[in-house]
């Protein structure tokens, strides 16, 4: 999984670039310790370590901080309150996912437990920080309606983003012709790379990627070759994606690599000319993989949503694909359900990514010029390159611990110790809570059209598209073939706004029917008017 990526590649960078002599290592177990000695016993080698137990935990006030590589540090908190030591260390933790209900519970406890504000949860996104902040409002009105509460204590809440071993992803040209021969690459082909895990309700939903890749590859009359490095669920997402890309790019060559396999990853890496990660789903915060790729030399094409937002800069590193997603309000039915247990979390995310739209015209666009233009893959992927060794290596963000850690020590030396009708600050709203992510939303003023023109050339598109296992697996948020039908009927040789659409339907089915303009945006079967 990402999140023990991120934590074994910060470990790395922290004992690399700390400035401190002595490192602490809490473990809860002494075979924790042993392990830890095996696996990074030498690259401890310049520094004095400690290991500290819960027999030991008093110890914490030693280091003054203890960092733990998830969001849950009310439990934590409690911990440190049973020995009186509210002041004695600082506690720090980092978001990963969330959007799932453990992640969010221990977001809106930071508020009822005994976390302090010379604490932090370190956002690894702005994105993330605001759903985090929208989970917090909403607890605190809670508060203040059932306790009568008029203050909280919030810890602190800094955006420091993931680092990387940029030194990791630098490749040479006999690596990229040795990669190319293997794989049976011709050098006359581009290759454009994903990399990650291939989950098409959970990850990044592929079909624009697919679809663009085709459209553009023959705009440009060049030979593209696509390459899925990563893993697969089981075989029923496999088969998706098999058939997915059948349907979507059938002029491109697909190859797929296992990117759990260091030396696969390595080669797909390596023989890429251009990186392509699109996702459309709530359960990502941040998103590492286009900062290897940046790292890596590669020019990036990703979708205009969360942490990517901060990470790539649009038209200077490679393109930011604008994203779309319902007004707020329109998704309690899909945040009951996951509640209620009707729905699992994979089943929420997949039908919220469902119903967020990655713009396919500017998806084709952007490979286009990349297609076109050997000079401007090159001169995107050195702006970016260097963009992941200033910004982004641990060399970098190491110190930004540091200093966030050091800002929080003097706060506890001051010893000011003032701790001691609303929304479910869990149980949000998609569409309210990760309002922050997308590029805009669909509203009533929003002008549509056909992307295909024809009514015939629609229609076969649409039964198409709901063929596909990766389409139908959200019917609880698809249109009825009626309704969609009837959409498409409406756009025939003409342009006509959200509102003026939703007109020609019951008013009962305005909200079902105003966010599957969404689904049909999202399948390219509809687009937006200039």
């Amino acid at each position: 999984m990402g999140r023990h990526a991120a934590g074994e590649s910060f470990l790395r960078g922290y004992i690399q670039w700390s400035k401190t002599e002595d490192l602490y290592v809490f473990v809860e177990t002494e075979q924790h310790a042993k392990s830890f000695q095996e696996l990074y016993g030498n690259d401890c080698a310049h520094k004095s370590l400690h290991f500290l137990s819960p027999e030991s935990i008093q110890r914490l006030t030693e280091p003054g901080v203890m960092f733990v590589p998830g969001p849950e540090i009310d439990g934590h908190s409690y911990r440190r309150q049973v020995f009186g030591a509210q002041s004695a260390w600082s506690i720090t933790g980092i978001t990963h996912t969330t959007s799932s209900a453990v992640a969010m519970r221990s977001v809106i406890n930071l508020l009822t437990s005994p976390v302090e504000r010379w604490d932090a949860l370190i956002c690894t996104s702005n994105a993330v920080k605001g759903h985090v902040e929208s989970m917090l409002t909403e607890q605190s009105k809670f508060l203040k309606n059932r306790l009568g509460s008029s203050r909280n204590v919030m810890p602190e809440l800094p955006v420091i983003p993931l680092g990387i071993h940029t030194k990791d992803f630098v490749f040479s040209e006999e690596d990229r012709i040795s990669s190319r021969h293997k794989l049976g690459i011709e050098d006359s082909e581009i290759v454009v790379l994903y990399t990650g895990r291939l989950s098409f309700h959970a990850k990044a939903h592929p079909l624009v990627m697919y679809q663009a890749i085709e459209e553009a590859g023959l705009a440009a009359g060049q030979k593209i070759v696509l390459i899925e490095s990563g893993w697969h669920g089981n075989e029923h997402i496999a088969a998706a994606f098999r058939d997915g890309a059948k349907f979507g790019c059938p002029s491109a060559r697909v190859l797929r690599l296992d990117g759990r396999v260091k030396e696969q990853r390595n080669q797909g890496w390596a023989a890429a000319d251009i990186f392509c990660s699109l996702p459309d789903n709530v359960q990502e915060t941040f998103g590492i993989v286009p900062i290897e790729a940046m790292a890596a030399g590669l020019p990036v094409v990703v979708s205009d949503w969360n942490g990517y937002r901060d990470s790539i800069r649009d038209g200077l590193d490679g393109y930011r694909i604008p994203t779309i997603m319902p007004e707020e309000g329109m998704g309690m039915d899909l945040i009951q359900r996951y509640a209620a247990g009707v729905d699992s979390y994979d089943r929420y995310c997949g039908n919220t990514s469902s119903l967020i739209s990655v713009d396919v015209d500017a998806t084709i666009d952007a490979f286009y010029r990349l297609f076109s233009s050997r000079e401007l893959r090159i001169k995107m992927g050195q702006d970016g390159q260097r963009r992941a060794v200033d910004v982004y290596d641990w060399e970098t963000i190491i110190p930004q611990y540091e200093s966030l850690w050091t800002n929080l020590a003097s706060m506890r030396k001051e010893q000011s110790i003032n701790t001691c009708s609303n929304r479910s600050p869990v149980w949000l709203d998609p569409f309210y809570a990760f309002r922050g992510y997308p590029t805009t939303r669909l509203g009533l003023d929003t002008g549509l059209k056909l992307r295909h023109g024809s009514l015939g050339q629609s229609l076969k598109h649409l039964q198409s598209l709901n063929a596909l296992a990766m389409v139908n697996f959200a019917a609880h948020v698809m249109p009825s073939m009626d309704e969609a039908e009837k959409v498409i009927h409406s756009l025939v040789g003409c342009e006509k706004t959200v509102d003026e659409i939703l007109r020609l339907f019951p008013a009962e089915e305005s909200q079902h029917l105003r966010r599957s303009l969404v689904w049909m945006l999202k399948l390219g079967i509809l687009s937006r008017c200039q």
